[in-house]
């Protein structure tokens, strides 16, 4: 895995303003806190305003004299992109600048590199990472010499950027092997969930939003929180008791970005996925966030695109222990709305009606009384919806639940 030395580095953040200065002001607000998990320091900022990146170079050429005037002035290591740059800028700028030149898709993967801990994950990391250096191998032309000399190593050889290209596809082809396999193992345990009827609600949102919080919160769990952006990568699943007897599985996703890279949205796919094959949205919202509506749409855009657009939603605004946090905000796009604060615990038993009331939604109540020889029916119900009594009489067995619409008939 290509990971990148974690050293306290002085960068400069540089942005382009395609239309709103307080857009880009913003993006650049959260590259800096990208930056600050990545272990670097912000030593300056620069936006320059154009309709569109300079297709060569990123910024125009009188702002990479200022770029170079401000890298002398701060004695910065180097300067961090707010888009993904392409290998012909990646190039011109180093010549440019002679200076570390990074981009916001390759700092978010040095910080995925350095959260990621199971197997799955590392592997998501490598794997985007090498689609990341593969597509910017083109133009090196420095690196195209040829390999070895004397005999045996005459004629035309195999150059430099050919041989990491086929470095590169040989080993993006063992880990989406690997990756295949990891996925097959998820779908298994996918389908043991929809056999066991147990439904599963997938925390989504925002990075740093807090929904490691609001699962630990109410389960348990003792994923690690902090303030960082994308403290945990990994997904957790733990079952979470609504009431005296309905149980659900409740599962963490990788949070959300601003231009999250393409690379990473591939890569993270099956994690990704979680949400796709829940039953139930829960949308984790900061509410002490000033940019939170612009949070939320980049939530609901990520999840159009992973096809995640037919769930009931439960939006909750969290952090309202923050004196910042604003509690009568409400998410037209969502069934419920309820302000929470894992801190706290406000909003948590609201949380678990919301959701009882979104599964009873599939459920039919029912009142039977079974003969003896039919007590296997009762198992059913058991293991597959909610049983809510059973009283033995001399005819058999009386019995209250909800079963789900789909085992109705045969009970």
């Amino acid at each position: 895995m290509f990971e990148t030395e974690h050293i306290t580095e002085r960068m400069i953040l540089v942005g382009v303003d395609t239309g709103s200065q307080e857009m880009a002001e913003r993006s650049l607000d959260e590259l800096a806190e990208l930056a600050k998990t990545a272990g670097a320091e912000v030593a300056g900022r620069l936006i320059q305003p154009r309709e569109a990146p300079h297709p060569a170079s990123y910024i125009g050429s009188g702002k990479i004299g200022e770029l170079k005037d401000l890298l002398w002035e701060t004695e910065a290591d180097g300067i961090i992109c707010d888009d993904e740059l392409t290998s012909a800028q990646l190039g011109n700028l180093e010549a440019e600048l002679n200076c570390k030149i990074i981009d916001r898709t390759l700092l978010i993967l040095d910080i995925f590199a350095a959260r990621a801990v199971s197997g799955e994950g590392k592997i998501q990391v490598e794997l985007a990472q090498l689609r990341y250096r593969a597509s910017r191998l083109t133009g090196l032309g420095r690196s195209l010499s040829r390999l070895g000399g004397g005999i045996g190593t005459r004629g035309p050889g195999e150059k430099k950027l050919e041989m990491d290209r086929r470095l590169i596809r040989e080993r993006i082809s063992r880990l989406k092997r690997d990756l295949r396999e990891v996925e097959k193992h998820r779908e298994l345990v996918r389908s043991q969930r929809r056999q066991s009827g147990l439904k599963v609600a997938a925390l989504v949102g925002y990075t740093s939003a807090g929904k490691s919080s609001i699962e630990n919160a109410l389960t348990g769990a003792g994923i690690p929180e902090d303030a960082m952006l994308f403290s945990t990568l990994d997904t957790t699943t733990r079952a979470l008791m609504l009431d005296s007897s309905q149980e659900i599985l409740l599962t963490d996703t990788v949070g959300f970005i601003r231009k999250l890279p393409h690379h990473l949205v591939e890569a993270f796919k099956s994690t990704l996925e979680e949400a796709k094959h829940a039953d139930i949205i829960i949308h984790v919202v900061d509410a002490s966030n000033p940019q939170m509506d612009e949070q939320m749409y980049v939530v609901y855009e990520t999840l159009r695109q992973l096809g995640v657009e037919d769930r009931p939603v439960v939006t909750l605004f969290n952090k309202q222990d923050l004196p910042e946090a604003e509690a009568s905000q409400r998410d037209f796009q969502a069934d419920y709305s309820i302000p929470v604060s894992a801190k706290t615990g406000q909003g948590l038993d609201e949380l678990k009606k919301a959701l009882l009331e979104i599964i009873r939604r599939d459920q039919i109540y029912i009142e039977r009384l079974y003969d003896f020889p039919e007590a296997g029916k009762i198992q059913v119900i058991r293991s597959r919806g909610q049983l809510l009594s059973e009283e033995y009489v001399p005819d058999g067995i009386r019995v209250k639940a909800y079963v789900p619409r789909e085992i109705y008939g045969k009970l």
